[in-house]
C-alpha cells in the first residue's frame, strides 16, 4: 500500500501495537484485526534486533525483547493481513538493518523519541524516500531545528517529514502533556505536518490534540489493560476506548473545518430573516421629505440595509408609512 500525505488528509489516526503482543504472533494478528475493527487507519510495530538494540551488559532487558520479538516472515504475514483489513501496517526500526527490511514491506517509516538523533538510522530512512513520521521526545526546540537541517541537508523534502509532539514518559502526567507544543510547532515548521504521539492515560489529549492542529494521532493500543504487567497496557487504549477515540476525533476534525471565515451554506438562508433594514421610526406621511430622525433599523434584512442611510435621508415618501414599516425603493419619489 502506498500512502502521502498532505494538509487535504484527514487525521491520520495510529494504532500504536508495539510490543504490546509481547512476542505472540497470534496475538499480534488478533490485534491488526481488533484495531481494524476500531476505524483506525493504520497499525504500528516495532522491529529490532536486540543485540543492536541495547547493550549486552542490561541482560534483563535483553531477555525481555528476545522474548517481544517478531521475525521477519511474520512482520510479512501481519503487513499482509492489514493490508486485506484496508488498513496501513508500518513499524518503527531500532536498527539499520531492521529499516533495510521494513524498507520492502512499509509505506511509510516511524522514528522513535529515543533515536530523534539516532542520524545515521535517519539518513538511512530518508534514503527510502518515504513518508517518515518522527517523535519529538527528549528534544527540546533546537534539537528539532536541528534535526529538520539535518534532514534537508540529506535530501529529505519536507512533504515527507513528519514531525510528532511526544513527552516521553510512561505514562505522561496530565499537566506535563504541553499540547500547546503542537502550534508552536507549526508556526516553527510551516511546511510540516506537524502529529501527536500519545502518552498520556485515556483518550482526552488526543482529541484535544487536533483542536490543536495535529494531523497525525499515535495512540499505544491493548486488547485488554490488564494482560500483564509490561507497562505499555496500562497506557494503552483497549478497544472500545479506541473506537471513542476515532470517533472523537473524526467528529473534532468536522467541527474544525476548513479555518477559512467565510458564509457557511447553513446560513444563508438566515441572511434576510437576521439582517436589519432602514424602517420609519414614527408615521410618515405621502410626500414628506425623509430626514435622519426618521429612520430606525428593525429586521428582516429584505430591505435597503444599514450603511444605505444616504440613499433614503433627503428623498421624499411616496405614500403613508407607519411606524416601523421598511422604507422601500419603491415608496421613494
Amino acid at each position: 500500500m502506498n500512502y502521502s500525505f498532505n494538509r487535504n488528509n484527514k487525521v491520520f489516526i495510529v494504532a500504536e501495537i508495539g510490543n504490546n503482543h509481547e512476542g505472540s504472533f497470534d496475538l499480534a494478528l488478533e490485534m491488526v484485526e481488533a484495531a481494524a475493527k476500531t476505524g483506525v487507519d493504520a497499525v504500528k510495530f516495532q522491529t529490532f534486533i536486540p543485540a543492536k538494540y541495547v547493550s549486552s551488559e542490561d541482560s534483563v532487558r535483553l531477555e525481555r525483547l528476545n522474548k517481544f520479538k517478531l521475525s521477519n516472515e511474520q512482520y510479512l504475514q501481519i503487513a499482509k493481513r492489514a493490508e486485506e483489513l484496508g488498513i496501513v501496517f508500518f513499524s518503527t526500526p531500532f536498527d539499520l538493518e531492521s529499516a533495510a527490511f521494513l524498507n520492502k514491506i512499509q509505506p511509510i517509516f516511524k522514528i522513535s523519541s529515543g533515536d530523534n538523533n539516532f542520524f545515521p538510522l535517519i539518513e538511512e530512512v530518508a534514503s527510502y524516500k518515504k513518508p517518515t513520521i518522527i517523535s519529538s521526545g527528549l528534544a527540546d526546540l533546537g534539537a528539532l531545528k536541528y534535526l529538520v537541517d539535518f534532514w534537508h541537508g540529506i535530501g529529505g523534502r519536507d512533504e515527507n517529514l513528519i514531525i510528532m509532539h511526544c513527552v516521553s514518559s510512561y505514562p505522561v502526567p496530565v499537566d506535563q502533556a504541553n499540547l500547546r507544543a503542537i502550534s508552536t510547532l507549526k508556526n516553527i515548521f510551516p511546511n510540516l505536518i506537524i502529529g501527536y504521539s500519545d502518552h498520556t492515560l485515556g483518550i482526552q489529549a488526543c482529541v484535544l490534540a487536533v483542536a490543536a492542529g495535529a494531523g497525525v494521532i499515535e495512540k499505544h493500543f491493548t486488547l485488554s489493560k490488564n494482560q500483564s504487567d509490561f507497562r505499555d497496557h496500562q497506557l494503552s487504549a483497549d478497544p472500545l476506548e479506541m473506537r471513542s477515540l476515532v470517533t472523537q476525533v473524526r467528529e473534532a476534525s468536522i467541527l474544525l473545518g476548513s479555518g477559512v471565515k467565510n458564509l457557511q451554506p447553513c446560513e444563508i438562508d438566515m441572511v434576510k430573516l437576521m439582517r436589519r433594514s432602514i424602517a420609519a421610526s414614527h408615521a410618515l406621511n405621502a410626500g414628506q421629505l425623509i430626514c435622519k430622525e426618521d429612520l430606525t433599523w428593525v429586521r428582516p434584512g429584505n430591505g435597503f440595509s444599514v450603511g444605505r442611510e444616504n440613499e433614503v435621508i433627503g428623498k421624499k415618501i411616496l405614500r403613508d408609512v407607519i411606524q416601523g414599516e421598511l422604507i422601500t425603493k419603491d415608496n421613494l419619489i
